[in-house]
């Protein structure tokens, strides 16, 4: 199995062929590339995490692509004419080779005025997990490859640094990082392998277009 880290918050998980999309939203460059995709996890609504565009994309070029999402995703995506079936934590799915249980509920609070919306994290095969915007810990599992925030309106480093150290993944890389200057990337890479080595762990400072086996 092989994670390709797109811009932002996008993944790409390739499996025998087959195609697994996460979060491909407005800061991710057009995927143009999606031919053999099974699937697509939506995390949440907000749309550097998805728009009717890439998802009309991944559509066109893998007709019979299933979308998945919570609530929020449903509805949203409904308006733009787009089917996504409804996922909520505990939830369980296969699709081909991707299993995908999902984990978590809420988005983490950006500030008490703006509302909390739903958000689903999902773990791919019993390996790689990635929570969306949330720092929810899929408890009693042992991650192989955690997708940890490096920058974002909801969080301060620390609060990633802590995440990390409670989900203890062998190996992390960084996500949800184009709100950062080249800067605060290398800054984010310090600290998030700082934290991912407290447990043992290996950190793998990825850029757009890096890839890594599973």
């Amino acid at each position: 199995m092989r994670v390709t880290k797109l811009e932002h918050a996008a993944l790409v998980v390739e499996h025998s062929g087959d195609r697994l999309f996460v979060d491909p939203g407005k800061f991710t460059t057009p995927i143009t590339e999606a031919g053999g995709a099974l699937a697509v996890v939506i995390t949440h609504l907000h749309d550097d995490h998805w728009t009717p565009e890439q998802l009309g994309r991944i559509r066109d070029r893998s007709p019979g692509v299933r979308i998945l999402g919570p609530d929020g995703v449903v509805a949203a995506a409904a308006d733009a004419g787009i089917e996504v079936e409804r996922v909520a934590p505990g939830d369980e799915v296969e699709v081909g080779p991707f299993r995908l249980r999902f984990f978590g509920g809420r988005h983490a609070v950006i500030h008490p005025s703006i509302p909390v919306i739903d958000n689903v994290g999902v773990l791919v095969n019993d390996a790689l997990y990635y929570a969306g915007d949330s720092f929810a810990v899929p408890e009693g599992v042992e991650v192989d490859a955690l997708a940890a925030p490096a920058g974002a309106p909801w969080m301060k480093i620390s609060e990633a640094m802590d995440y990390v150290m409670a989900v203890r993944p062998k190996r992390a890389f960084p996500t949800h990082e184009m709100v950062l200057s080249r800067a605060g990337k290398d800054l984010s890479n310090l600290r998030l392998a700082w934290a991912v080595e407290q447990g043992g762990g290996e950190y793998l400072p990825l850029e757009p277009g890096d890839s890594f086996d599973l």
